[in-house]
């Protein structure tokens, strides 16, 4: 990885535009166009825009020279400093000068905020504050307003307040936010004494004796920060001032440092014994890291852009000099250093933390939240009995000594193990001696007997797993202990599917595990009531750990990840037979998902492929628990009844195979069920009406769908019918999922799916899901679940109402969906490249031809996909629609238009080449098809 270089020696904003000859440029400038005051400040506004862009392109390409994230934002703050001190100079000496001033005619001039901090991001706002010894007076408020219209003409956005001392002393008192801007508060121009006496009256009168509130109020307003950014570190569109472990938190810790401590810079906190000199430079370090990544999105997007999106991941990389490796992208070794810096912001964190309790000014945290504020002489230290090298330390986990570890380097492994049974937080201290003994884990220590049987019982705890294998991750100890996890520590996939880091995602699996054994969780479905009746639960655990642990590597990681279980598993005191199922589990860890996803769950030839994969009743539970906690731990709103109940069909229909036609609830008797359950809702309807309705839908509607969606579609169709309508839409709504779920009721025919797809792309609506239905007299009965757009309900009704139109009109005949499509549909650069494939497979059903294609989704995929297969004479008799992030996965089901299978090499090679062109953009006109057929 590039290392962020910090030069000894730097240019503050580079030749010509030194402070000193700036300001005697717009002196002289100034002074040929006195007594003119509009044409004056016009021309000082025009010098000044134009050293504004030299100064500017110069701090990039040093930027891009030496690598000097912090170098660069003090360049910018720098120049920043020189133009409003012009400026200043300008109002007082020439356009409003006070030839013998009073002493309430004095100003000072200072920057606050992250300005105050003397560093500045290209997009960032100037914040400052025209300091004044009394109230306002006409001269003051003349020379204010002359500064910032030539600010405001520069195009600069300022955040300005005028105040007294006093007013600024009264405001800090009452709200943090001014408090910690005087607090960083900078002088840049006018009486140097006035803005002394500010410093001091503010460290004297505001500062001293408030430490442990301003502490209180920086944690509080933290919190609601990450609340609102996403609480995870190791989210994949991060924002790099915002986010866990960004900016913000390493200017939180300095805010606190510097009240507390009444330190001016991090080195002056190594003298406090707050930081080692190792972590002082770590913290200029990180810093520096960020604001380099900070400076150089600024600049590439052309505005203040803090979020670090897709769309700019790859092209930061290769801006930051990272380069591809066998099994990463560039961008992804980008982003993997980049979360290894804020894995480190929030180290610094926990050793600032640890240090303000001695301190007495913060609460204390627990395992699971922050508990009460410390007390005067609240210190106690106790020994623990059955671990003599460990102690309570403010009720949390510590060492007895420094030499703990390396006495007995199991103890590396012991505490996790001592902090789970006993519930119990890890002291930083610990934390931070862990950090320094990581050289003591080696192979000797991998091979303990004793270490692996503490593992292994952290990692299938019954207490909370998750937690302490996350402290453990913290630590570098997980990563040492088990160097192939080592490897995806911080690691990103560059897609849009996963939402957090390798290592973020298997330890959240954990977690949901832990949570599906305890069945606190009643949306895990059917893995709630498997995990009981699993004769080895510690195999379910080591699987999940190891699922995703091969990813980054040039070859397939589910089964790079199962030699690693067979290599790992007898490590960890498991038996031939364990391991074997373990490697198994981690090799089809994904076989699950994509066939109860992307298969005809109704089609016998899809259970027998499923069940020759699975072999036996114990793995079918295992691979169903695992790959339930696999989806939930993918991301918000990844998960959800839907996936649930194919889940359970899948499993439900694999069962009696597996055992030989025997199942506790064969396919049968589950009809039967699911049928009742609708009958006993249906209270309203007559017994008749109900029956004829129940025989409309074949065996595979019942097995596919939750009784909520049934009883809405059952009404939705008795309604449609009541009204006289042959064709009908509905809205539900789904915030959970982050969907709208739009329902068509529709003769059947080959297009409709196609005139449905099309419809949704012109309406500007992106299909991430497709739920396809046919009733026993020839009626579709489709769902389709689009991207939500609008976090309003309100908003977000009316939108889809816009869709449902769109539908109902194409499907009546009212519009061409080529010529609307062609007009609407979005073109321009994409984020993602995906290679398509396209696969025909007449193995994988009895009766149709099996067409699965995967590549880049856009909007308008499923109408070119379905629109082309139609073009091509082919019949779709089911379709299952996935969304994988950029990844679109469909699988279409089709035959001839005799009914049978594409058995004709030559016409299968037509079918892919044809399915390619869509991706590759070449479908736009009725003869596409057939050319690529003749191809």
């Amino acid at each position: 990885m590039p290392v962020i270089r910090t030069p000894k020696a730097h240019r503050t904003i580079g030749e010509p535009f030194e402070g000193q000859r700036l300001r005697t440029e717009v002196r002289e400038i100034a002074k040929a166009h006195q007594g003119k005051d509009l044409e004056l400040r016009n021309a000082v506004v025009a010098y000044l825009k134009g050293a504004m862009q030299q100064a500017r392109a110069e701090a990039e390409r040093l930027l891009k020279e030496d690598g000097c994230g912090r170098c660069c934002a003090m360049r910018l703050s720098a120049f920043q400093d020189a133009m409003i001190a012009s400026a200043y100079e300008v109002a007082t000496t020439i356009l409003y000068p006070a030839d013998n001033p009073s002493r309430s005619e004095r100003m000072a001039i200072s920057a606050v905020g992250g300005y105050g901090r003397g560093m500045l991001a290209p997009g960032s706002d100037t914040d400052i504050l025209f300091v004044l010894p009394y109230k306002q007076t006409a001269w003051g408020e003349s020379v204010a307003e002359a500064i910032l219209y030539i600010l405001w003409d520069l195009g600069l956005k300022v955040g300005h307040a005028t105040r007294s001392v006093d007013e600024c002393l009264r405001q800090a008192r009452a709200d943090f936010t001014i408090r910690t801007s005087i607090l960083e508060a900078r002088f840049l121009a006018g009486d140097k004494a006035l803005f002394h006496d500010l410093e001091v009256r503010f460290d004297k009168e505001v500062v001293e004796g408030t430490a442990a509130e301003f502490v209180a109020a920086k944690m509080a307003e933290r919190e609601e920060r990450l609340r609102r950014a996403g609480q995870s570190r190791y989210l994949v569109e991060p924002n790099v001032k915002d986010s866990k472990g960004g900016l913000r938190d390493l200017h939180t810790l300095f805010w606190i440092a510097k009240y507390v401590y009444r330190v001016q810079t991090t080195s002056q906190l190594v003298a406090k014994d707050v930081f080692t000199r190792e972590e002082a430079r770590l913290f200029t370090r990180c810093e520096d890291f960020l604001w380099s990544v900070r400076c150089h999105l600024h600049f590439l997007t052309g505005r203040a852009e803090d979020r670090l999106s897709f769309d700019v991941q790859r092209e930061m990389a290769q801006r930051l000099g990272y380069t591809e490796h066998p099994g990463q992208k560039d961008v992804e070794r980008f982003m993997k250093h980049y979360f290894l810096v804020a894995k480190d912001v929030g180290d610094l964190t926990a050793i600032l933390s640890a240090a303000l309790e001695e301190h007495q000014a913060k609460p204390v945290p627990g395992l699971r939240g922050m508990v009460e504020r410390l007390r005067p002489g609240h210190h106690r230290k106790a020994p623990l009995k059955d671990s003599p090298d460990f102690i309570l330390d403010h009720d949390r986990l510590n060492v007895a000594d420094a030499e703990a570890f390396k006495r007995d380097p199991v103890n590396l492994i012991r505490i996790f193990h001592v902090a789970d049974k006993r519930n119990l937080a890890l002291h930083p201290d610990a934390m931070r001696l862990m950090a320094r003994s990581l050289p003591l884990i080696d192979a000797k220590l991998r091979d303990s007997l004793e270490a692996n049987r503490l593992f292994l019982e952290v990692l299938a705890s019954r207490n909370a797993p998750e937690t302490v294998l996350r402290r453990m991750n913290e630590a570098g100890v997980l990563g040492r202990f088990l160097p192939e996890f080592g490897k995806i520590v911080a690691m990103m996939q560059f897609n849009m599917y996963h939402h957090y880091t390798v290592d973020e995602h298997l330890l959240r699996c954990i977690g949901i595990l832990s949570e599906i054994e305890h069945k606190s969780n009643p949306e895990n479905g059917l893995a709630n009531e498997l995990m009981a009746s699993v004769k080895n639960r510690n195999m379910v655990y080591v699987a999940m750990l190891l699922h995703d642990i091969a990813k980054g590597r040039p070859e397939d990681h589910s089964t790079a990840g199962a030699r690693i279980a067979r290599r790992l598993c007898p490590r960890l005191g498991m038996t031939p037979v364990e391991t074997e199922t373990v490697a198994w589990l981690v090799e089809q860890h994904l076989v699950m998902s994509t066939v109860a996803q992307s298969r005809d769950l109704s089609d016998r030839k899809t259970i027998e492929n499923f069940a020759a994969v699975v072999q036996s009743l114990e793995r079918l539970k295992l691979l169903t628990i695992i790959t339930t906690a696999d989806i939930r731990a993918v991301g918000p709103g990844t998960w959800n009844s839907w996936k649930a109940q194919l889940l359970r069909t899948l499993y439900y229909e694999t069962e009696p195979v597996l055992t030989g036609g025997f199942s506790e609830v064969d396919r049968g008797k589950r009809v039967i069920a699911a049928q009742g359950q609708l009958r006993h809702a249906l209270t309203d309807w007559p017994a008749e009406k109900v029956e004829t309705y129940l025989a409309r839908h074949y065996p595979s509607y019942w097995l596919r769908l939750d009784l909520e969606a049934k009883l809405r579609h059952a009404r939705f169709i008795d309604a449609t019918e009541a009204a006289g309508e042959s064709i009908a839409t509905q809205i539900t709504m789904e915030p959970g999922r982050g969907v709208t779920a739009l329902t068509v009721l529709a003769p059947d025919h080959p297009k409709l799916l196609s005139i449905i797809a099309g419809a949704c792309a012109a309406a500007g609506a992106n299909i991430m899901d497709a739920h396809i239905s046919t009733t026993t007299d020839g009626l579709a009965l489709d769902t389709i679940a689009i991207r939500r757009a609008f976090e309003r309900d309100d908003d977000e009704e009316r939108r889809a109402g816009r869709v449902r139109e769109a539908v109902e009109q194409a499907l009546k005949g009212e519009v061409r969906l080529p010529e609307v499509m062609a007009r609407k549909l979005p073109k321009g650069r994409r984020t993602f490249s995906l290679e398509p494939e396209v696969t025909v497979n007449n193995s994988w059903s009895n009766r149709h031809t099996v067409v699965e294609v995967s590549g880049l989704d856009r909007p308008g995929l499923l109408f070119a996909l379905t629109n082309t297969l139609s073009r091509l004479n082919l019949n779709i008799a089911s379709a299952h629609v996935a969304t994988f992030g950029e990844r679109a996965v469909d699988v279409f089901y089709v035959t001839d238009l005799m009914g049978a299978k594409i058995t004709g090499a030559a016409r299968q090679s037509a079918i892919r080449r044809a399915l390619v062109a869509v991706f590759e953009g070449a479908m736009d006109d009725e003869d596409a098809p057939r050319r690529a057929a003749r191809a």
